[in-house]
């Protein structure tokens, strides 16, 4: 009766008495209990600004309320700041920190998962802007880095969320959408050992010379697209676009 008595009383008492007790005594857990209860509302806060982006909000919810029990127990009141303040900025850096080391699936540099952020952040305040997606270019150029270095950081992405290779990836050009397996190039090797090489050379055949070039460096000589952009002095950029091009011809060929 006592107990329940004494956590009556400690609700009716301000966060700030609750934080000068607790400050006194870190082993009155009734009272971290209470602190941590009346503080949760900023972590649903903070947590929202984090969803679809790869992860369940209960999960951020989850590491959010850790972060916040970390906050109260180093939380010095006599300081004089409040304690959203000082809290916050934990809260936060411990998702931002659970994003970095348990969301990529696969190993990927740290330079390239801040220049994907930045990639991100400059997508959508570009297309806010102007009303349409940007191009490669653009962001290159409102980030100030090169677009290799753009694309790089797009092309890592896939390894922040699993994505299926049957995800529908928008095209620049003026065809029917690609799917994300269209743009794997390795997937599309060995037309060396396709049954009917009439066939490709018919196809071949049709293609202008940097459309053959590029069909061949990177299917047949399995270049890398980096590789043929230097060899034959263009952007990476224009590489992956004229390659998507040329595996839809391939394939409504093959179709016909």
């Amino acid at each position: 009766m006592k107990h329940t008595s004494s956590i009556t009383n400690y609700l009716d008492m301000e966060t700030k008495e609750l934080f000068n007790i607790y400050s006194d005594d870190k082993s009155n857990k009734e009272v971290r209990d209470i602190l941590i209860e009346r503080n949760l509302y900023l972590v649903s806060i903070l947590a929202k600004k984090y969803i679809n982006k790869g992860v369940e909000f209960e999960d951020l919810y989850q590491v959010g309320s850790l972060a916040l029990i970390y906050a109260i127990e180093r939380y010095d009141i006599s300081k004089g700041y409040e304690f959203s303040s000082f809290a916050t900025p934990t809260i936060i850096g411990e998702i931002k920190k659970y994003f970095r080391d348990k969301v990529w699936t696969m190993r990927v540099p740290r330079r390239v998962q801040e220049l994907n952020k930045k990639v991100n952040e400059a997508k959508l305040l570009l297309e806010q802007q102007n009303k349409k997606k940007p191009k490669v270019n653009e962001i290159a150029e409102y980030i100030g880095c090169r677009e290799e270095e753009v694309l790089e950081a797009l092309e890592a992405s896939y390894g922040y969320q699993p994505v299926s290779l049957d995800s529908p990836v928008n095209s620049d050009s003026e065809e029917a959408e690609i799917s994300l397996i269209d743009k794997i190039g390795s997937q599309e090797n060995n037309f060396s050992d396709i049954e009917y090489k009439d066939f490709i050379e018919k196809f071949t055949s049709k293609l202008n010379e940097l459309e053959r070039n590029i069909f061949e460096g990177r299917f047949f000589k399995e270049k890398t697209q980096s590789a043929l952009a230097k060899e034959l002095d263009i952007s990476q950029m224009t590489i992956s676009r004229i390659e998507r091009k040329v595996v839809q011809k391939l394939r409504k060929e093959y179709e016909r």
